[in-house]
């Protein structure tokens, strides 16, 4: 960087932190220029972090903005959640035509500057003449996507991070009410509403915010989303003697999901103590992803101490869910992959809609039409549950933002812990509502004295043993993904583990079925599937491995389960080959 070009940065910084409604974030920028002026021991890092702070706009996308928390144009704060929210007032008023007044409710969960971020944004809808309700304290983004629908408002925030580390925050943008069509009423964006709002916001000028006028609403939005989660349990199904054990991992989960089994009749709950109230610091985990290993051992401990038959464990928003449970052949707890819990709810809810729909046809009433929807890269075997059920399927790109939308949606999952059970309530994924149904599930089963390893058993003697993996290739910049996924096209593989490639689409070219998307999926000759595509939020490559195992009896089962892990193994070595690893 040149002499003028570095004056010009610090110049920009001082603008920025003379204008910064935050004095912790000034501060922090303040510290920055200091270092680089004075050319003491860390004038070289502070001058590489302010370049990246000021490298350009935070992107706003479908997933709305995410990002660490920080000074400049390039990190979340209140200059930046500012902007964000006039862009989004802006498009909501511009969708509205002046044909309606739009309604909106902002959420917020218990990280750092979630709430001020909340209520500024609050004030900022206010002052541009929306309507604007705001929770009355730190609750699920499930709770927030709840509210969308139940208030019939035509914009919705919530202000998380989700899983992301603490030093992350973020800030989702739902839709809803009379600014879209019903099936993506209370969905998070997609295109064109993104660039829309992005447009909107690239053109903010002066941001007015309202010293008061929005509505705080009542505690009983909860007690009101508790009612309709509890009521999705079965009547009929007295089975409730099930030892559970909870953890919402430090997040805002707790407190709704503790009220939610009571209210089913499971009251056998215990909540892990250290991780049972909110901390925006998650001190007892690495990460605060259940998916990530060590963050359910708190969890696993309790359970082993208490004679657990469950462990349910829900992210910091609690708008995914994890399973653990202890596996018959070994007596080791374990936790289920995404698509074994995706396949379990998806046999439950094809139980109940077939129950339900022969209890119509009895009463003379039509049977309505059923759709179970899941993301390419989660397994296929959803599809063949549904087959056998009657029901109908879809795939849909990756992201609860395109399988919530899907029309007649009954039941829609994706692999990473993401499951709708409940459409009419939470068009959105939702943790709490899908571990009552894992609850009553593993209540009825244990009744009946068998395990939910048998149910995925039972399924894999039906339909073929599908198992998955994934592979995680981590990349020091966004740049070199292009040229990860361009030396794929321009050297496909042509087999993985033996099995010659049958099919390979380019997912960037789109389908009649799938809009564009990066992304390249290849399947094999023994039905192994590849899917290969980049991050949308990290320097990543991800591939998701599927293999089928034919299964012909019970007794061969164990041989199968070696044979697909053997396969799985071979394609991830193929893969990382392919991949130049």
């Amino acid at each position: 960087m040149t002499t003028s070009e570095l004056d010009t940065l610090l110049a920009t910084a001082d603008a920025w932190a003379a204008a910064d409604p935050d004095p912790h974030t000034a501060e922090e920028l303040r510290a920055l220029t200091r270092h680089v002026r004075d050319g003491d021991a860390s004038a070289a890092v502070s001058e590489q972090d302010l370049r990246d702070r000021f490298s350009g706009p935070l992107a706003f996308g479908t997933a709305g903005l995410r990002a660490a928390l920080g000074a400049g144009p390039n990190r979340m704060n209140r200059v930046v959640v500012r902007r964000a929210a006039a862009g989004v007032a802006a498009h909501a008023i511009a969708l509205a035509a002046g044909a309606y007044a739009p309604r909106a409710v902002v959420g917020f969960d218990a990280r750092h500057n979630s709430r001020i971020f909340a209520e500024e944004t609050a004030a900022i809808f206010t002052a541009a003449g929306i309507e604007t309700f705001l929770m009355p304290r730190e609750l699920p983004t499930p709770l927030l996507a709840y509210a969308v629908r139940a208030l019939d408002c035509e914009v919705g925030i919530m202000v998380t991070a989700s899983h992301n580390p603490p030093q992350d925050n973020g800030y989702k943008v739902y839709l809803g009410g009379r600014a879209v069509e019903e099936d993506a009423r209370g969905v998070q964006i997609v295109a064109p509403h993104d660039a829309g709002i992005a447009a909107h916001i690239a053109a903010v000028g002066t941001i007015d915010l309202a010293p008061d006028g929005w509505t705080i609403l009542p505690e009983t939005i909860e007690s009101d989303y508790v009612d309709a989660v509890s009521a999705l349990a079965d009547p009929a199904g007295t089975a409730r003697d099930l030892r559970i054990v909870l953890t919402p991992l430090h997040g805002v989960g707790g407190r709704t999901a503790l009220a939610v089994f009571s209210a089913a009749g499971f009251g056998d709950v215990t909540i892990v103590e250290r991780q049972a109230e909110p901390d925006p610091d998650f001190p007892t985990v690495a990460f605060p992803n259940p998916e990530e290993p060590g963050a359910l051992d708190l969890a696993l401990e309790t359970a082993a101490e208490i004679g657990a038959d469950l462990v349910i464990a829900n992210d910091p928003d609690a708008d995914r869910v994890a399973l653990a449970a202890r596996e018959p052949s070994s007596g080791e707890w374990r936790m289920l992959r995404g698509d074994e819990v995706g396949t379990l709810l998806g046999l439950h809810l094809a139980t109940r809609l077939g129950s339900a729909d022969r209890k119509g046809a009895a009463d003379g009433v039509a049977a309505g039409r059923d759709v179970f929807a899941n993301s390419i890269v989660s397994s296929r075997l959803l599809g063949r549950i549904a087959a056998v059920s009657g029901i109908d399927h879809t795939q849909t790109l990756t992201g609860f933002k395109w399988i919530a939308r899907v029309h007649d949606l009954s039941f829609g999952y994706e692999e990473a812990l993401g499951y709708c059970v409940a459409p009419g309530l939470v068009r959105d994924k939702d943790g709490i509502s899908a571990g009552l149904l894992l609850a009553e599930l593993a209540a009825a089963t244990k009744a009946g004295g068998r395990t939910l390893f048998d149910l995925l058993d039972d399924a894999f003697l039906v339909h073929g043993l599908h198992a998955s993996d994934q592979l995680s290739v981590r990349v020091g910049s966004l740049g070199l993904l292009g040229a990860m996924m361009n030396r794929l096209r321009e050297n496909p593989p042509s087999s993985f583990a033996g099995s010659p490639v049958s099919v390979a689409e380019d997912l960037a070219e789109g389908s009649a079925h799938l809009p564009p998307t990066d992304g390249l999926l290849y399947l094999t000759h023994d039905e192994t599937r590849v899917i290969i595509r980049p991050s949308g939020t990290e320097p990543k490559l991800k591939c998701y491995l599927e293999v089928v195992e034919p299964v012909g009896s019970a007794a061969e089962l164990g041989d199968a389960k070696d044979a697909a892990r053997a396969r799985l193994e071979a394609v991830r070595r193929d893969v990382g080959e392919a991949l130049g690893l």
